[in-house]
C-alpha cells in the first residue's frame, strides 16, 4: 500500500511539473520548444499506456497490489442517531376534544425542584367554554339530586306501609282462626285445618256443596252424632240450647195433657165449665206446637246452620291467609317499583355528578403545573398528524401560544438531562449482530473532538413503523445506547454517531474487501507471480467495511491485486445465467461477502448468496478519479472533503481507505435508487 501511495505521489508531482511546463508553453515561448515538449509528452503517454497493458513481465510494476499481513480486525456496526434523556416526562393535554394554548413556558428553560414545589405553571389552556358548561351541569345536577332524594323517601314510606299492611293481614288471619276455634273448638278446628291443608282444599265450599266424600269438610256434620267431641264451643252451646228447648216444650206438653185430662174429668162431672176445658185444650195444643218448633229448629241447626257456619268460618280463615299472601305480594311489587325508581334516580344522579366532576377536572386540567424538574422541550405535532393522533393527515405544526391541541397530544417533554442516551436506527441487515451489553463508542457532532463510552441497552424487537411509513422497503430497529458519566453540556436532540463493537479478532490474516471476488461460485483472490496474476481460491471469515479475514488460501507477505480482473464475456454470460436460477438451485458458498448493491452487515459470517465486493468495487484510484470524487464531495460535504485532503498529505494509506469507503457508499446509494440487485459487471460499467 505504501509503494502504491509513493507511486501516486510521484505521478502527482509529474503531473504538476507537466502542467507547469504547459504553463510556460502557453506563456509565449518559441515554437520549437513547443514541439519538443509535445513530442516528449507523446512519448511519455505511449510509455505509460504500454506499461498498463504490458504482459506478465511488467505486471508487478503497473498493477495495484496489497501485501497480505496479520493484524487486528475490529468488527463494528456504525449508525447515526440523536441524543435523548433516558428518563423523561411527557406532558399531554387531558382536555377532551381540542383546546387553545393561552400561555406557554419558554422552551429551553429549566424547571427546578423549587419550581415544582411552588407549582409553577407550564401550560395554560383556554377553559372559558368549559366554565359555561359547568353552570348548566350544576343545574342538572341539583334537579337530579332532588329527584333522587324524593325516590329514597318514597322507598322508606313504602317499606313502612308494607309493614303495616302485612301486620294487618296477619291479624285478620289470626282472628279468623280464633273465630273458627271459638265456634268449633280448638281440637276439632285444628283437625279440620290440618285436613284441609293436606287436601289443599282451596275450593272446599264448592266441594262441600257437591257432597264430595273426599272433601274433609264434609265430615263436619258427623260431629253432631257425638256432640261430646265438640267440647266447649259456640256450636256445642247452640246444640245444647236447642236440645234444652225440646225438653222444656215436651215437659210443657206433658203437663198440658195431664191438666186437660183432669179438666175433662171435672167437665164430665160437671165440676167445671166448658170454657175452662177449651182453655186447657188450647194450652195443650200450644205446648205441642212449641215442641214441634223446637224439634224443627234442632233439625235445621244440624242440617244447615251448623255446617254453614263452620265452613264459613273456615273459609274466612283461609281467605284471610290468601289475603295475607296477596298483601305480601303487593308489598313486594310496590317495594320493587320504588326500589327501581331509586336506582334510576341514583344512576341519573351519579351520571350528572360524574359529568360535573369531570367538567371541573377538565377545568383544572387546563392549568398544567410542573410535575418534576427537567429541561422544557416543545413537542412538535408532526407525529400527531402523521397518523398517531386524531389528525391522521399530514403536515406538521409547532407548539406555540394560540395553537390548538387535542386530547392526549404531547405538548411538552421534560427530559432528565442527568442521564443521557443515544438512540440510533440499526438496519435490518445488521440488527442480528447488535445485542444488549455490547460496548459502544459515541461521537457527538457538536463535540467531534470528544469520545464517549457506553453500551447497548435495548434493541426493539420490531422495526420502527414511523420510518417505514415514508419508505416501506426500509426496515430499521430503534436501539438505545447508554452514555457513561454525567455531561451537562449534552442537550436532547443533538446528532450523534455510534459505533457498536460487535467482535474483536486479534492477529488474523487480513486483506481489503475488494480483493476477494466470486468466480464460478467460489471466492478467489489474484496473487502476483513473476509470470503475472494467478487465481487462488480462499476461505473468508468475518469482515468490516475495509478488511476481511482470510482463513485459508493466502500467506503473509504475498501480494494480491487490489482490483481483480474483470470477468470475460463468456464468464459474464454464465454468471447472468447463474443469477437467473432459482435461489434454492444456486450454490450458496459459505462465508460469501455481500454485494455492494445491498447494505452489508459489518461482522460475523457473511450472508449466503451474496456477490463478493471484488465484483462491485470502485474503479482504480487514479489522480483523475481522486480529483473528481473530492470535487463532487466538496459541493455536497465540504467538511468531509477538507478532512480527506488533510489525510491525503499526512496519511496516504488511511486516505485511500477512507476514499474507497466514500466511493462504496456512493455506489450503494445509487444502487438503492435504481433498485436492489443487478449484475456485478453492470454495476461496474455504471
Amino acid at each position: 500500500m505504501m509503494n502504491n501511495n509513493k507511486e501516486k505521489n510521484n505521478q502527482n508531482q509529474s503531473e504538476k511539473r507537466r502542467q507547469g511546463v504547459l504553463g510556460l508553453i502557453g506563456g509565449g515561448k518559441r515554437p520549437w520548444v513547443i514541439l519538443i515538449f509535445a513530442a516528449v509528452a507523446l512519448v511519455l503517454w505511449v510509455l505509460l499506456g504500454s506499461m498498463r497493458t504490458a504482459g506478465s513481465g511488467s505486471a508487478g510494476k503497473s498493477l495495484s497490489t496489497f501485501t497480505v499481513r496479520r493484524d487486528d480486525l475490529t468488527i463494528t456496526v456504525t449508525e447515526s442517531g440523536s441524543i435523548k434523556a433516558s428518563k423523561q416526562i411527557d406532558i399531554k393535554s387531558r382536555v377532551e376534544g381540542r383546546a387553545t394554548i393561552i400561555t406557554l413556558v419558554p422552551e429551553g428553560s429549566y424547571v427546578t425542584q423549587e419550581d415544582v414545589d411552588n407549582g409553577k405553571v407550564l401550560v395554560e389552556l383556554d377553559s372559558s367554554e368549559l366554565v359555561e358548561r359547568v353552570a348548566q351541569d350544576e343545574i342538572d345536577f341539583f334537579r337530579t339530586e332532588a329527584s333522587y332524594t324524593a325516590a329514597q323517601e318514597a322507598y322508606d314510606i313504602q317499606v313502612k306501609q308494607n309493614e303495616s299492611d302485612i301486620t294487618a293481614g296477619e291479624l285478620r288471619v289470626k282472628f279468623a282462626l280464633m273465630d273458627f276455634q271459638k265456634y268449633l273448638g280448638e281440637t276439632m278446628a285444628a283437625k279440620f285445618v290440618e285436613d284441609v291443608n293436606h287436601a289443599q282444599g282451596a275450593n272446599f265450599a264448592k266441594e262441600a256443596q257437591d257432597e264430595n266424600p273426599s272433601n274433609p269438610i264434609s265430615g263436619i256434620s258427623s260431629l253432631l252424632d257425638d256432640p261430646s267431641k265438640l267440647g266447649l264451643c259456640l256450636a256445642s252451646q247452640r246444640l245444647g240450647l236447642l236440645n234444652d228447648q225440646i225438653k222444656l216444650t215436651g215437659s210443657r206438653l206433658q203437663k198440658a195433657e195431664y191438666q186437660l185430662e183432669g179438666y175433662q174429668k171435672l167437665y164430665d162431672a160437671n165440676y167445671t165449665s166448658e170454657f175452662d176445658l177449651l182453655s186447657q185444650e188450647l194450652d195443650r195444643d200450644s205446648a205441642e206446637i212449641q215442641k214441634e218448633q223446637a224439634g224443627i229448629s234442632l233439625k235445621l241447626f244440624e242440617r244447615y246452620e251448623f255446617p254453614k257456619e263452620a265452613e264459613k268460618l273456615l273459609s274466612d280463615y283461609y281467605e284471610a291467609q290468601r289475603e295475607l299472601e296477596r298483601t305480601r305480594a303487593h308489598a313486594r311489587s310496590r317495594l320493587a317499583q320504588t326500589a327501581a325508581e331509586v336506582k334510576s334516580s341514583k344512576a341519573t344522579f351519579d351520571l350528572r355528578k360524574d359529568r360535573l366532576d369531570k367538567r371541573k377536572e377538565q377545568i383544572e386540567a387546563c392549568v398544567i403545573v410542573a410535575p418534576a424538574p427537567g429541561l422544557v422541550v416543545y413537542s412538535s405535532s408532526q407525529d400527531f398528524y402523521m397518523g398517531r393522533g386524531r389528525g391522521g393527515g399530514g403536515g406538521s405544526r409547532n407548539i406555540d401560544e394560540g395553537e390548538t391541541v387535542y386530547e392526549r397530544q404531547k405538548i411538552i417533554t421534560l427530559p432528565d438531562t442527568s442521564e443521557m442516551i443515544a438512540e440510533i436506527a440499526v438496519h435490518e441487515s445488521s440488527v442480528n449482530m447488535v445485542r444488549p451489553g455490547q460496548r459502544a463508542t459515541i461521537v457527538i457532532d457538536a463535540f467531534p473532538d470528544e469520545t464517549f463510552q457506553g453500551e447497548v441497552l435495548k434493541v426493539d424487537p420490531l422495526p420502527d413503523p414511523q420510518r417505514g411509513w415514508m419508505n416501506p422497503d426500509l426496515k430499521v430497529y430503534a436501539t438505545e445506547v447508554s452514555i457513561e458519566g454525567r455531561h451537562d453540556f449534552l442537550k436532547p436532540g443533538m446528532s450523534a454517531k455510534v459505533e457498536v463493537l460487535v467482535e474483536q479478532l486479534d492477529d488474523v490474516l487480513i486483506v481489503p474487501v475488494q480483493v476477494v471476488a466470486n468466480r464460478g461460485g467460489k471466492k478467489v483472490c489474484y496473487y502476483l507471480t513473476p509470470q503475472g496474476p494467478e487465481e487462488r481460491e480462499v476461505q473468508t471469515g468475518a469482515f468490516n467495511d475495509t478488511f476481511v479475514h482470510i482463513r485459508a488460501g493466502l500467506e503473509v507477505g504475498e501480494k494480491v491485486l487490489l482490483n481483480p480482473p474483470r470477468l470475460t464475456e463468456a464468464s459474464s454470460e454464465d454468471r447472468l445465467k447463474e443469477r437467473r436460477k432459482p435461489s434454492q438451485d444456486r450454490e450458496q458458498p459459505e462465508g460469501e461477502i455481500p454485494s455492494e448493491g445491498r447494505r452489508p452487515p459489518q461482522g460475523g459470517e457473511p450472508p449466503e448468496g451474496r456477490t463478493p465486493p471484488g465484483d462491485r468495487q470502485p474503479p482504480e484510484l487514479t489522480d483523475e478519479v481522486i480529483e473528481r470524487v473530492i470535487g463532487r464531495m466538496a459541493e455536497n460535504n465540504p467538511e468531509k472533503a477538507q478532512e480527506l485532503e488533510q489525510l491525503r498529505g499526512s496519511d496516504p494509506e488511511k486516505f485511500e481507505t477512507e476514499l474507497r469507503k466514500v466511493m462504496r457508499d456512493r455506489m450503494r446509494q445509487g444502487k438503492k435508487r435504481e433498485g436492489r440487485g443487478g449484475d456485478a459487471e453492470v454495476g461496474q460499467n455504471r
